[in-house]
């Protein structure tokens, strides 16, 4: 039996435009799970897997991500947004320092130089995929 942390942020929801992926799901987990769009599927084996490793978070992927992968071009394609919980010195505008949960396109990341520096205290919560970029993506 898993501990509850282990399950945390392990989870696929969907609306009518939107999947939602939980940031802590590898990609291999994402390929047997039955509720992922045929698509993204594809998606995930056309691209992904042939960079990374199937046990591979996209927490993992993301921060060690160079410009000029497939993958990177595919996120950046998709329009892919990343709920990051970032860890602020200067409280972000709040009073106080702590976490606070922002959302980031692939660009934002990598050139946010405070999250790349911090990426060990930085954590994916989930990522939203639009079905419509989803569905306009060629493979």
């Amino acid at each position: 039996m898993q501990s509850a942390d282990n399950k945390d942020y392990k989870h696929i929801i969907q609306d009518f435009s939107n999947i939602y992926l939980g940031g802590r799901l590898s990609y291999g987990e994402m390929m047997d799970m039955e509720d992922i769009p045929f698509k993204l599927k594809t998606v995930l084996a056309h691209y992904m897997l042939k960079e990374v490793d199937k046990d591979t978070t996209p927490e993992n992927h993301i921060f060690y991500m160079d410009k000029d992968s497939m993958s990177y071009m595919v996120y950046k394609k998709l329009r892919a947004r990343f709920l990051l919980n970032v860890f602020y010195e200067d409280g972000h505008g709040r009073k106080e320092p702590g976490y606070h949960i922002d959302e980031f396109l692939i660009d934002e990341i990598l050139d946010n130089e405070d999250i790349m520096a911090n990426k060990d205290v930085t954590f994916l919560t989930e990522i939203r995929i639009s079905k419509l970029k989803l569905s306009g993506l060629q493979i």
